[in-house]
């Protein structure tokens, strides 16, 4: 394939290529905008700038200087240190046999509480929680009660909370939630925000999550601990190599 030249600056080339490879790594946030024909404009006359820049700095020896030269090494010196780590770890791979066996042996670590969906209408006055708590009793659309009274801003969405679990909510409000049966109302709540009327959706088991579901999750996991054996193992073999000294008491 012919490569495209797309502009030069004194001699050297940007090829289509070049701009690719700027869009592939271009912040997420801005991908869409440079992909574009006005924003592909944008980014070769940015390349071109650049690479103006860069032949200014050699005209005028900056390349020479010894501040510059130190940022290099030092710059260098990192490159190398995280190339040589890539290298390290860059093989490592997790096996399917092993998230598998690990999903097996580590059930404790993959359980998803016990759940509750459910409606509230909050009231901060006790006498007028009792008064819409007897309006409810005798008939009235809960629904309804919780946009005309609550004092939540869950009475937008017809005072429903959504699913939560054990731990999510003040321990009050959760007692309650849990001891209700599907369908059931509370009688008044107390809590910190005030009194509750409570209406249990639905509620959900606790159990054991699907493991495609966390596949990914076991994967990430046991490939940053291998990554860190072999970093950890190679590292202390190093040691036998390289005279080292260090004054720990000055850190005080």
């Amino acid at each position: 394939m012919n490569k495209q030249v797309l502009a030069t600056v004194s001699g050297k080339e940007i090829t289509r290529e070049d701009l690719d490879f700027a869009l592939m790594h271009a912040p997420k946030e801005q991908a869409m905008q440079l992909n574009t024909f006005a924003g592909k404009q944008y980014l070769l006359n940015e390349m071109i700038i650049q690479e103006m820049l860069y032949l200014d700095s050699i005209d005028k020896g900056f390349d020479k200087e010894e501040a510059y030269l130190k940022e290099l090494k030092v710059i260098t010196e990192n490159l190398l240190k995280q190339y040589s780590v890539k290298k390290l770890i860059g093989d490592i791979k997790v096996e399917e046999e092993e998230i598998q066996k690990y999903y097996k042996e580590n059930p404790n670590q993959f359980v998803k509480p016990e759940s509750a969906r459910a409606k509230h209408i909050l009231i901060k006055d006790e006498e007028k929680a009792k008064e819409v708590l007897k309006e409810l009793k005798e008939g009235k659309d809960f629904t309804e009660a919780a946009k005309e009274y609550s004092e939540c801003p869950s009475k937008d969405n017809d005072g429903d909370l959504g699913y939560f679990e054990r731990g999510k909510m003040v321990p009050e409000f959760e007692e309650a939630t849990f001891q209700l049966e599907v369908g059931d109302m509370s009688e008044l709540v107390k809590t910190q925000f005030g009194y509750h009327i409570i209406v249990v959706e639905d509620k959900k088991l606790s159990g054991l999550i699907p493991f495609e579901q966390v596949k990914d999750q076991v994967n990430n996991y046991l490939l940053r601990t291998k990554q860190d054996e072999a970093y950890k193992t190679y590292t202390d073999g190093l040691k036998g190599n390289y005279e080292v000294t260090s004054n720990e008491e000055l850190l005080k």
